[in-house]
């Protein structure tokens, strides 16, 4: 039985990193996206985590989910929330834990990929759609809402089917058109739901990035929208929609683990987290800040190590070479959840933040100064090449048994050389981001090189299945005769007439 709130939970509101604008609720900061000025939202405090961890260990994940969540969204009502949660994590994940541990060889695996679409933002993805709508009835919201999303593979798709016919939404999807897996692509542009829509751009994640967060600061576009019935709203992981629920999982891996007796109550636990948006550490960053007893933040990057540069040097630098790898979801040189942290460090001064965050849009870096790195003591941050990459895939398999997609396997790589630095003998967990099926092809390449080469997409699935064991995912299934409902192509410069066309505006 879930936990009844407490009575005495503090307001949570939600303040921008770039301004002094009064603070929002819960529910319109997950309506709004982003706020006017260009910031992202931020709690005004973080709540604490006042439930004992014992007691936490004994509840399944939507309890956990209740007990976080209330925290940080505290204008949402006990019914409210609860049944959101009760309509996201349900049969559309294959297990009832929702977020399983795997143990391999003393390193204990968090599977955030068993949702509908086989990859982490399933685990947001599916719960944002309720809170949004719910947002919408509480602050009296009479337009329809119109999700726009950028995405560097994954959030795509678990958008989209976490919106598909949910009235009073339309959800317009851009993707770089040869910046993501095959798997990936298929997913996305087979996407059922009459209010869904796919566009693909001859730019990259950035680009579409870029004109994503343009279109929501563009005050016209906003008023030629409002006058058609529409109003924007995100479900990139820079809503805090996205960020809070993915708070839960690294309370719920907690618990798991001292249910388990892997650990005892109070111990440290260090988390890997391979990441490009940083979103998904960022959360890992609040469930720390929370009271949940975490060490070191580990964050992993591939090749656009961008975060491993920031975390070295103290300089964010954008101006470089992008390269497309293995690990498309990390393929990006905007982290744009970092401003978050960034706003932190500054000691919560938006007039800094912002000049931080202009810097970058118009020089293409920033530096924090040396008492701002002091703040960054939690993290440690590396990356792993793409040879290295296929050497954590080949050697967790063939040492362990276990199957790691490229985004995890950069993880196990850079936890591998924390390991080595450090000798840091604390119990770790490495979210795992997504199914290996999504990148059958560069896991079978880096099992054995020779063998399978020249198979298609999904003959390298059953040759996937055979070697892991884990049966093929429904996702995978129900694309591979699904038809491709969504071809347009566009530059990334006609992104927002392409807007105005779907919206008939």
């Amino acid at each position: 039985m879930i936990m009844g709130r407490k009575e005495e939970v503090m307001e949570v509101l939600y303040k921008s990193t770039r301004s002094e604008n009064a603070p929002v609720t819960a529910s319109m900061a997950i309506l709004k996206g982003l706020s006017e000025d260009g910031g992202l939202f931020v709690p005004t405090q973080i709540p604490k985590l006042d439930v004992k961890l014992s007691d936490l260990a004994q509840m399944s994940y939507q309890e956990v989910a209740y007990e976080v969540m209330s925290r940080f969204l505290s204008d949402f009502t006990e019914e409210e929330l609860k049944s959101c949660i009760a309509n996201a994590y349900d049969a559309k994940f294959d297990t009832e834990k929702i977020a399983p541990i795997k143990e391999v060889n003393g390193v204990y695996y968090l599977e955030l990929f068993h949702g509908a679409t086989i990859a982490f933002k399933d685990m947001a993805l599916s719960i944002l759609p309720h809170l949004m709508t719910t947002a919408a009835k509480k602050n009296q919201v009479k337009n329809e809402i119109v999700i726009l999303t950028a995405t560097s593979g994954d959030t795509g798709k678990a958008a989209m089917a976490g919106f598909a016919d949910v009235p009073g939404t339309k959800i317009i999807v851009f993707y770089p058109k040869h910046g993501v897996s095959a798997i990936q692509e298929k997913q996305m542009v087979t996407q059922k739901g009459d209010n869904t829509y796919v566009v693909g751009i001859t730019g990259n994640f950035d680009d579409a990035q870029t004109a994503v967060k343009k279109m929501f600061n563009d005050r016209q576009m906003a008023k030629e929208l409002d006058a058609a019935g529409f109003q924007f709203s995100s479900a990139n992981s820079i809503n805090v929609g996205r960020l809070v629920p993915q708070v839960v999982y690294y309370v719920y891996a907690y618990a798991t683990l001292l249910r388990d007796g892997k650990i005892q109550e109070g111990q440290k636990i260090n988390v890997v987290v391979p990441t490009g948006n940083f979103g998904n550490i960022l959360a890992a960053y609040y469930a720390k800040q929370m009271g949940l007893p975490i060490q070191k933040l580990i964050c992993a990057s591939n090749e656009n190590k961008v975060l491993f540069d920031f975390f070295r040097t103290g300089t964010y630098d954008r101006r470089r070479e992008f390269k497309l790898t293995s690990s498309p979801s990390m393929d990006i040189l905007i982290s744009s959840n970092l401003e978050r942290l960034i706003y932190s460090l500054t000691g919560e001064d938006p007039k800094l933040c912002r000049q931080m965050m202009e810097s970058l849009s118009k020089d293409g870096c920033y530096t924090i100064t040396e008492e701002m790195r002091e703040g960054l003591s939690d993290f440690y941050g590396n990356f792993c090449s793409e040879g290295e990459t296929s050497e954590a895939i080949s050697a967790t398999f063939y040492g362990g048994g276990y199957v790691l997609d490229p985004h995890t396997a950069v993880a196990a790589g850079v936890y591998q050389k924390y390991l080595r630095q450090t000798e840091d003998s604390t119990v770790t967990v490495i979210a795992s981001t997504a199914s290996p099926y999504k990148f059958a092809r560069s896991v079978m390449g880096a099992i054995d090189s020779t063998r399978y080469e020249g198979l298609g997409d999904f003959q390298l699935i059953e040759a996937l299945t055979k070697v892991s064991g884990v049966p093929i995912p429904k996702a995978v299934e129900e694309i591979r005769t699904a038809p491709v409902l969504h071809d347009r192509v566009v530059d990334a410069c006609d992104m927002p007439d392409t807007v105005r066309e779907i919206l008939g505006i």
